[in-house]
């Protein structure tokens, strides 16, 4: 949080450097706070934009601070797509620093039906849960507010902002369909997942998520919850306990030892894709699944 103080005395350059607003590209300049967004800009905007994503497919946005060097990257932009419901708890202090006046915010939420949040940590979720966009059919709503701020940044190319929104929305749906229809096979329904980013997508495809290790990012389990987990995992008899790959996976292997269940890996973030979006990155986390419960 300190190296926000020492942005001050940058904010009347940066502020200079974004009245340019394009800074002479013809492309929009959008800058995305996680890569499922940037790819979700990208589908829409095509080659009118250049999508910058903020937060590391490999990092997490939970523990993620901007560096200086972003701060002026958005200050240059025209958009900053966030996913809301408080997962860029640093998103304010951002906007602020970048002092931008034609810098807009696109809160990707708006109109989705929050479930429970993460549990109250120094970066949990009162609000709501945030990882809406683990679910392809909120996804799609988050298209559409992508394909709006597009629309108002750059009405002459609304034809293709359209036009491509309703295709990746297409897209989108059909992976909902394909989802469904493989999770119809499966025989377990109950999974232990590493933190509750999982909620949105078990509760479109009838899954339970019956326990979670980290309530909280960064809140290790204490023993006496390991051992409510592990004895969970007994119960539920599960084949796998899931970990992530932004986080350690060390407590998810103790878990593992005790239950006789291996470790797989989810990721909500992209970090195991070098490129394929979206759409394969949801595909990669269904195999993952599958190995567990089907």
């Amino acid at each position: 949080m300190a190296r926000f103080s020492g942005w001050i005395l940058a904010v009347l350059i940066i502020a200079t450097m974004a009245a340019g607003g394009a800074g002479g590209s013809d492309r929009i300049p959008v800058a995305a706070s996680i890569a499922p967004l940037a790819d979700f800009a990208r589908q829409v905007g095509g080659d009118r934009v250049a999508v910058l994503v903020l937060v590391p497919p490999g990092a997490s946005p939970h523990t993620y601070e901007p560096k200086p060097s972003q701060v002026r990257q958005v200050a240059r932009a025209r958009l900053l797509v966030l996913n809301g419901v408080g997962l860029e708890y640093w998103a304010d202090k951002l906007v602020r620093a970048a002092a931008s006046p034609h810098l807009r915010v696109v809160d990707t939420s708006r109109g989705v039906a929050l479930l429970e949040g993460d549990s109250h940590g120094e970066h949990g979720h009162p609000r709501g849960n945030p990882h809406i966009w683990l679910d392809p059919r909120q996804a799609i709503l988050q298209v559409g507010h992508i394909r709006d701020a597009l629309l108002r940044a750059d009405p002459p190319n609304a034809t293709a902002y359209r036009a491509n929104a309703a295709r990746f929305v297409s897209e989108l749906e059909a992976l909902d369909r394909e989802i469904a229809a493989e999770i119809a096979t499966w025989r377990r329904r109950e999974f232990i997942a590493f933190h509750p980013a999982w909620v949105y997508f078990a509760r479109r495809y009838g899954l339970v998520q019956a326990a979670v290790i980290e309530r909280s990012p960064g809140r290790e389990p204490s023993p006496a919850e390991l051992a409510r987990i592990v004895d969970t995992a007994r119960r539920i008899g599960a084949r796998a306990i899931f970990a992530e790959l932004q986080f350690s996976p060390k407590a998810a292997e103790a878990i593992a030892r005790e239950s006789g269940a291996r470790v797989l890996f989810l990721d909500p973030l992209g970090a195991s894709l070098q490129d394929g979006g979206y759409l394969a990155l949801m595909r990669s986390n269904l195999v993952q699944m599958a190995q567990a419960l089907r």
